[in-house]
């Protein structure tokens, strides 16, 4: 096993060893270069790269013949990069089924197999699934982590918090963004590596997820549209309106579709679902997915903007800090057994997130910037959305909180809504 310098903690480490102990094998998932594959070293006993330049093609051929050649080795064996030979789930499956132990195998992919006709058998039972995002805020050592999201479900009557990060500190966090390896660099430096993703991305990971070559001029074009539209719940039309604006042939849906579709397959796009709660009226819900990039800095590094962009216009600084702050919340969520949703209404009415666990508790929570304007709107929203909530069919919310950016401290105000900085947030 390669020794690992300086591995800062991850929230996901605590869930994979759980995960391990309750299913023969546990499958992580996310964007290329966001620790799967250094998080996965840290309790796997033995270890195959599959896309090691000097045996790739060895390991590929070795697959297709006798794939259970490559899962000899101590438990649990990692096998990174496991999409290059789909035949290997199968092989996995079998493995786990007759040696009758859990915790087997770890696999890491960052990206979905392009052909699943070699895969047989889906994995219930045998499988568990675990995304991993880029680092929270927190994981980076950027949040005080001062205020638990969990400890807010228990709805305490004061929190106590604060936050050292300011305006233009904001600004550098959104546009490095949470990968591992910029944490620790220069800033210059540490801004180059989303720049570097973004350009990876647009000439040759898209590609391969469907082996099919895309325009690199096509994929940048949607790529800055979707940055526009973050947090928004535009529909590929728009996406494909701004494409041919700047591009001299017409593309259809379709099209855009496929690009959109190849980029969440790389796990460089998440959209988020709506919530649908009880409601005292018949107010229709609006359903569409909102747009988000996994990262915020994907999207300054697709609109081709640094931190002083950022701080020269912030109506862009708020819709890639709600990126950041929808990031973090899901890697927190995940840790607690939630999910992340919206809400829109017809009425126009909307909140930003909602975390939901499993146990039918929720959070809903508004993102804003900062300033004492901005949070008594994001107040309002809440007030007014957790009164359309029918409590007779489903709880009350477990608490309102306004997310905000800058602010030196977290507090309860008087209404019972939490504002708490991202820069003092944790799971």
């Amino acid at each position: 096993m390669p020794e690992i310098k300086n591995y800062r903690k991850r929230i996901a480490d605590d869930i994979l060893k759980r995960k391990l102990e309750g299913k023969g094998a546990v499958l992580i998932e996310g964007p290329k270069w966001c620790g799967k594959t250094t998080t996965a070293e840290q309790v796997a006993s033995s270890v195959l790269y599959m896309d090691d330049p000097e045996k790739k093609s060895q390991n590929i051929a070795m697959a297709e013949m006798n794939p259970k050649r490559l899962l000899k080795g101590d438990s649990p064996r990692l096998i990174d990069e496991w999409q290059l030979a789909p035949k290997l789930w199968d092989a996995i499956r079998f493995e786990v089924d007759h040696r009758s132990e859990l915790g087997q195998f770890i696999l890491t992919g960052s990206a979905v197999p392009p052909e699943t006709k070699d895969i047989a058998h889906t994995g219930t039972g045998r499988f568990t699934w675990l995304t991993m995002r880029t680092m929270s805020l927190f994981e980076s050592g950027d949040s005080t982590g001062d205020v638990s999201l969990k400890e807010l479900f228990e709805s305490p009557e004061t929190i106590d918090g604060e936050s050292t990060i300011d305006l233009d500190r904001l600004a550098f966090l959104v546009c490095r963004g949470g990968w591992p390896q910029a944490i620790d660099m220069r800033d210059e430096i540490a801004l180059d590596q989303a720049i570097d993703y973004y350009d990876a991305v647009v000439h040759s990971d898209i590609n391969r997820v469907d082996n099919v070559n895309k325009n690199p001029e096509r994929v940048k074009r949607l790529m800055r549209s979707y940055a526009r539209n973050q947090g928004t719940q535009v529909a590929n039309t728009v996406l494909a309106n701004d494409v041919m604006a700047n591009d001299g042939a017409s593309i259809d849906d379709d099209t855009i579709a496929s690009y959109v579709n190849a980029l969440k397959k790389i796990f460089v796009v998440e959209d988020m679902p709506a919530w649908n709660p009880n409601l005292r009226s018949k107010t229709a819900i609006r359903s569409s997915d909102t747009r988000y990039y996994t990262d915020p800095s994907i999207a300054a590094a697709a609109l081709g903007i640094g931190p002083q962009d950022l701080v020269a216009d912030l109506n862009t600084f708020g819709f890639l800090f709600e990126t950041m702050c929808v990031r973090d919340l899901r890697v927190f969520a995940d840790a607690i057994g939630g999910t992340v949703y919206h809400y829109r209404d017809k009425d126009g009415l909307e909140c930003d997130a909602v975390v939901h666990l499993r146990n039918g508790s929720y959070g809903l929570i508004e993102i804003k910037l900062g300033g004492d304007t901005l949070i008594d709107d994001g107040a309002r929203t809440l007030s007014t959305l957790a009164q359309k909530i029918d409590t007779d069919k489903m709880k009350a919310p477990a608490f309102s909180m306004v997310l905000v950016g800058i602010g030196d401290y977290a507090y309860r105000r008087p209404d019972g809504v939490y504002v708490v900085p991202i820069g003092s947030l944790r799971n």
